[in-house]
């Protein structure tokens, strides 16, 4: 086995403090998405980071890129036939 491979697998241990109740809703939330805690609360976590970093995103654009974008957005969609299906279904609060 490659050096590589036995670096990504090792884990790292991360104390948390937290209050009995904030426990007791993760572990209830985590049984019902089939995973233990540990794998739940990272998951969750890595999400919340990435949503994080990702909302930190610069995109550098030329002006006129951005009025191209700012033009597209503002278009009226084309017809297509998902488009038209959902168009025509009923909405589920009705």
């Amino acid at each position: 086995m490659r050096a590589v491979s036995q670096q990504s697998r090792k884990r790292e241990a991360l104390n948390l403090r937290i209050q009995p109740q904030v426990r007791e809703l993760i572990d209830r939330a985590a049984e019902l998405a089939g995973k233990n805690r540990t794998d739940f609360v990272l998951e969750a976590a890595r999400r919340a980071a990435e949503d994080t970093l990702l909302d930190r995103t610069v995109f550098t654009v030329t002006p006129k890129d951005y009025r191209r974008f700012f033009e597209r957005l503002d278009a009226p969609p084309k017809p297509n036939k998902r488009l038209l299906k959902t168009m025509r279904a009923r909405p589920p609060w009705e």
